[in-house]
């Protein structure tokens, strides 16, 4: 079904907001998928707050004009799927873990802004920790100093409670 010119500009406004807020845009081609695993993909993508659409290219490439994504317009080419995200790894996690099982995904590009990333360089940003990960990480290493401060200082009544009962032992077995 094809649209007319209003429902284009609608959709390119759509996606030219979403690319606005975006921090990565992942493109693959989805040629053989069935209908349950779009679904299965698509409900993934939302639960990782991923914007997934399968958009036409011509669309695309006018939405992303005079965008930090704007090198991408030469990757664009097939049926294509798009995964925008405002998390930089979180698009790329859900089309690279949806790929592993479906050999019919094939994943063709991607981008930061300002700059165009292969397939490796999409692997490779699907193996870094989401950011809550990141931030869990970073906590547990600026509570550790304080954490272990704090046992240290336990430890000394500890030892001095401990000698007490050792000498107090030692005097009722004299």
């Amino acid at each position: 079904m094809s649209l007319n010119r209003q429902e284009k500009a609608v959709v390119i406004e759509e996606v030219a907001a979403e690319i606005a807020k975006a921090k990565s845009v992942v493109v693959a081609e989805y040629r053989g998928l069935d209908v349950a695993s779009v679904t299965v993909l698509r409900k993934t993508a939302r639960e990782s707050g991923v914007y997934l659409r399968v958009l036409k290219n011509t669309l695309v490439r006018r939405a992303v004009a005079g965008t930090s994504f704007e090198e991408l317009s030469s990757q664009l080419t097939g049926p294509l799927m798009y995964a925008i995200s405002e998390d930089p790894v979180a698009a790329a996690k859900v089309l690279s873990g949806f790929a592993k099982t479906n050999d019919k995904l094939v994943i063709k590009a991607g981008a930061l802004p300002n700059s165009v990333l292969d397939l490796a360089g999409i692997k490779a940003l699907a193996e870094l920790p989401s950011r809550e990960e990141l931030l869990a990480k970073l906590l547990g290493t600026m509570q550790a100093p304080i954490a272990q401060f704090a046992r240290t200082l336990n430890e000394v009544p500890t030892k001095f409670v401990r000698g007490l009962a050792a000498v107090r032992d030692q005097k009722e077995a004299a």
